[in-house]
């Protein structure tokens, strides 16, 4: 069942800062069991495990094929993630959880990006095509000739930052991140 983002429990659902913690080693790890999530960070498998059910209660995750035991491993159900509830009144619920969702997420986003300040080759890389894109649609702000019929401006605040490796299982490297895009 992939996530009802216009359903106001299901964007409450992000709230909690250690759901995106979870979502994000999903990310990175493509699977992971509450174990490997517990240790990975550092969270006990009761909060781990509480917190991974109420992502897979709304659809944000699902039950990966396979696994030994109890343990089950869990993967995200889209890589992919819109918290925007368009054409609603900005009083409606939806439209309030949706606001509460974004806010959770960007305060766990600046925290990621607060940890890593140090561009790579590759962070800069990545940076320019982002600026590149952006390019195209700068000017169209202060030109409404430039912009279609109906459109409205926009601001668009773009990030890329290392983000922490989880510790690696035993007797194996971490997984290399990969990208998922949460809006």
């Amino acid at each position: 069942m992939p996530a009802d983002t216009a359903d106001p429990r299901a964007l409450r659902a992000l709230a909690h800062p250690v759901r995106w913690k979870l979502m994000d080693l999903l990310a990175a790890e493509g699977t992971a069991t509450v174990t490997r999530c517990a240790d990975a960070l550092g969270e006990s498998t009761a909060t781990c495990s509480y917190h991974l059910g109420i992502l897979g209660k709304y659809g944000y995750i699902t039950r990966a094929p396979g696994g030994p035991g109890r343990d089950k491993p869990w993967q995200l159900a889209n890589r992919s993630l819109d918290l925007s509830v368009p054409g609603l009144d900005p009083g409606d619920e939806p439209a309030v959880a949706s606001r509460i969702a974004a806010a959770a997420f960007l305060d766990h986003a600046v925290a990621g990006i607060k940890e890593s300040l140090s561009p790579a080759e590759e962070l800069r890389q990545a940076a320019a095509e982002v600026e590149a894109i952006i390019d195209r649609y700068s000017g169209r702000g202060t030109d409404p000739s430039l912009r279609p019929q109906g459109a409205r401006q926009a601001r668009m605040l773009a990030a890329i930052a290392f983000t922490p490796d989880p510790p690696a299982e035993p007797g194996q490297r971490a997984a290399q991140r990969s990208g998922s895009s949460w809006r």
